[in-house]
């Protein structure tokens, strides 16, 4: 249970949900883990679960460099440079083609796909200095398929691995690597959230559409996350990690 001893992993939107699964497990193999999320209040009482030693968080916002950069100065001051980030904030996403504006366009892809880029260039010069790094995206199944009103999410997920192949290129002759997780559904707000929204009946459809008759749970995906930012995964990068019950191996039917 030691595979990220003398990490130190920053986790976006770990509040709740994957992103708080992926801040236990980190903290059970070894690491100190830094937080950045809107979610104060979440945040507080993850920290109040999992205890202070080992865990900072910031309150802010991915869309902000301002905030980004003061977050992981004030984690750096504790835990040394990041070693190991988890973009996981994101955001779901209803919208019609035609009547989407220009505004809500941006606002997706600013959560989505561009605040990754920030918060990477935010920690990157520590990880090029110390030739060593993991960075892993959460993406989605929809980078591969999608569902029926939910434009744009799939594009902005598909632009999230497209990225994920960019930086691996590039930051492969530093010895940092980088890799996007693509979850299915998994039992999390933002899921239940979009079953809401479309019928709360698709609920049973969408299990029984899975080979495993289930849907994942968020300690789940988080095993698949601390692997990727794990030595295990030492000759691992620019690769999109599906985790998603057998989902995208079926056809429709």
């Amino acid at each position: 249970m030691d595979r990220l001893k003398d990490h130190h992993v920053l986790v976006t939107g770990g509040s709740r949900g994957i992103g708080a699964a992926i801040v236990r497990k980190a903290l059970a193999e070894g690491a100190s883990v830094s937080i950045i999320d809107m979610d104060a209040k979440g945040g507080e009482a993850l920290l109040d679960e999992v205890g202070r030693a080992r865990c900072h968080f910031s309150e802010g916002s991915v869309t902000s460099a301002r905030d980004i950069d003061a977050a992981v100065s004030a984690a750096g001051e504790r835990f040394g440079p990041v070693t190991g980030l988890v973009n996981n904030a994101g955001r779901n996403t209803y919208a019609d083609i035609v009547a989407m504006t220009e505004e809500e366009w941006d606002a997706v892809f600013a959560v989505d796909l561009k605040a990754a880029w920030l918060v990477a260039r935010a920690v990157l010069p520590g990880m090029i200095a110390a030739r060593r790094g993991a960075i892993v995206n959460i993406a989605s199944v929809h980078s591969e398929m999608t569902y029926k009103g939910m434009f744009p999410y799939a594009a902005a997920k598909s632009g999230l691995v497209g990225m994920t192949r960019s930086m691996a290129l590039d930051l492969g002759q530093h010895q940092i690597r980088v890799n996007a997780l693509s979850p299915g559904y998994t039992e999390t707000f933002l899921v239940q959230e979009f079953f809401d929204k479309h019928d709360p009946a698709l609920r049973e459809q969408v299990i029984a559409a899975h080979p495993m008759g289930r849907m994942g749970k968020p300690a789940e995906i988080a095993n698949v996350a601390a692997f990727l930012l794990s030595d295990e995964a030492s000759f691992i990068t620019g690769a999109n990690w599906f985790a998603d019950g057998g989902l995208t191996a079926r056809f429709a039917g």
